[in-house]
């Protein structure tokens, strides 16, 4: 318990959840990826942190959007739930998201997105324990001198920021900023515990490994998918690296993220996908120091798609991201 105490203080100086498989959790990583199916998707997802540990790290996450061709214009909700220490701290969150879908080119896309979102963060004082309530030889006996919190939940609302470029279905990129007004979460009543700004900055393309069919990319044809993911929010910094191969219905996937301060972790994906749903599983091998104690990391996603026959062909075309 005391390890896990200090995991969380380290996590209440402002980290966010981190989904592996970022694509997977699209409204999650971009507000500008609202209605990039451009069908109605459903999206899941389930992250299981360092489950080795007696109090780990839990989250889900579903959210719900839906492009509307007449206004050229995407709306969102998302629903997430993360529970770290077994439920020490439980931050619930309820976000609305709107993009507006931009064709600069005949081959070239610009989105922008906005995200309001409403928190309440709970935490679980009186089940905390602290070092200085155990006795060496009884155990915990002694009541901790530590102070106790002004208030044991905090709610506060939030607004984001992004923008996505896709320039045919080869290459796509995007910047986001979460925590824009930067609100006070602290549990003391003393303003000096901010929400820090997230920055975000994604891209990609994909390589065709064979050949197109009158200029067309055959659903079945292999590809292959380099990525990269840069991330900071205050001090804590994070890029990932990797690539996705895909021969339908299949898809691999593998990463390297870096703390910058010390390496973090592999990643390894596998991932099954039909015209209307996809599915995707993910472990991280974790490499930091802490590697002999976590377990890793397990991820879960489903995404469904309903049919749209309303909108035109062009747009029903996704944006050409990864699905995971």
């Amino acid at each position: 318990m005391i390890l896990v105490l200090s995991i969380l203080c380290i996590e209440l100086k402002g980290q966010d959840p981190t989904f592996s498989q970022f694509y997977a959790n699209p409204l999650y990583l971009n507000p500008a990826l609202t209605g990039s199916a451009f069908s109605p998707r459903l999206t899941l997802n389930y992250r299981n942190q360092w489950p080795s540990l007696a109090d780990n790290f839990v989250t889900y996450n579903a959210s719900y959007d839906q492009y509307i061709p007449d206004i050229n214009s995407s709306f969102g909700i998302i629903f997430n739930t993360d529970r770290a220490g077994s439920g020490m701290i439980t931050t619930t969150t309820v976000s609305g998201l709107y993009s507006y879908n931009l064709k600069i080119s005949r081959n070239s896309y610009l989105n922008a997105g906005l995200q309001g979102s409403y928190y309440q963060r709970k935490l679980d004082w009186l089940n905390l324990t602290f070092g200085d309530m155990f006795h060496p030889v009884y155990g915990q006996i002694y009541p901790t001198s530590e102070p106790s919190p002004d208030k044991y939940s905090v709610s506060f609302i939030d607004f984001s920021a992004g923008l996505t470029y896709t320039y045919r279905d080869v290459f796509f990129g995007g910047l986001s900023v979460n925590h824009l007004t930067q609100p006070y979460d602290g549990w003391y009543n003393d303003n000096t515990t901010v929400l820090p700004r997230k920055w975000t900055i994604h891209a990609g393309g994909i390589i065709d490994l064979e050949p197109r069919s009158r200029g067309r990319r055959n659903l079945e044809a292999m590809t292959l998918s380099p990525n990269i993911l840069y991330q900071q929010q205050q001090n804590f910094k994070q890029l990932n690296v990797g690539l996705y191969l895909n021969k339908y219905p299949f898809v691999v996937g593998t990463w390297f993220r870096h703390n910058f301060e010390n390496p973090d972790a592999f990643i390894f994906l596998l991932g099954f996908q039909q015209s209307s749903f996809k599915l995707g599983y993910s472990y991280d091998i974790t490499v930091s120091k802490l590697k002999n104690v976590t377990g890793g990391a397990h991820e879960v996603s489903f995404t469904f798609q309903f049919n749209s026959p309303e909108q035109t062909r062009r747009r029903n075309e996704p944006m050409p991201c990864p699905s995971f």
